[in-house]
């Protein structure tokens, strides 16, 4: 609230009403990757072995859901984690992902065929100084995990390659003391 308006306010004797919650953040686009908010441990597909802690947290009033991704064995790095938001106005989700190597990531895209699908220019992705565009799916499954898998382009989108394919499930929250 700008400082003008904040002394018309009082000088008016009323109290200032809260701004009023972001647009889009109530929304049904806003809601489409709830499913994937939760306290959960990833395995990659098909396999047992717990590779990550990963706590996703609906913030800011619902208008944001950030990740925290933590691999197990490397608490004092190889940690991320990624802000994600529907953009009403370009009527499209969008991730920001960081993580302790100073990768950053920038992607969007939206919710079709059941899934949640990103995409974007990731730098090393396929090895150092070999870049792809990334495109990520996140489904859940019928059994409550949550399935994220992706593809890679080193073509600019004309071939895609299989990426990582994990399964995240239901964890209790003592993982993220």
């Amino acid at each position: 609230m700008s400082a003008a308006l904040v002394l018309a306010t009082l000088l008016q004797g009323s109290t200032p009403s809260p701004p009023p919650s972001g647009p889009g953040c109530n929304s049904p686009e806003s809601h489409q990757w709830d499913f994937w908010v939760g306290s959960w441990e990833v395995r990659p597909n098909g396999a047992e072995k717990v590779i990550a802690h990963s706590l996703i947290e609906k913030k800011y009033t619902g208008c944001a859901i950030r990740e925290n991704w933590m691999p197990v064995g490397r608490e004092l790095n190889g940690g991320g984690g990624s802000l994600s938001f529907y953009d009403p106005a370009r009527k499209k989700w969008r991730q920001v992902w960081i993580d302790s190597s100073g990768t950053r990531v920038d992607l969007d895209g939206g919710f079709e065929d059941g899934a949640m699908m990103i995409v974007g220019e990731w730098a090393n992705f396929v090895g150092p100084g070999k870049g792809a565009l990334v495109k990520m799916r996140y489904q859940l499954q019928p059994d409550g995990q949550v399935r994220q898998w992706s593809e890679a382009s080193t073509d600019g989108g004309k071939t895609w390659s299989p990426g990582f394919d994990f399964l995240y499930r239901r964890a209790p929250l003592p993982h993220f003391k």
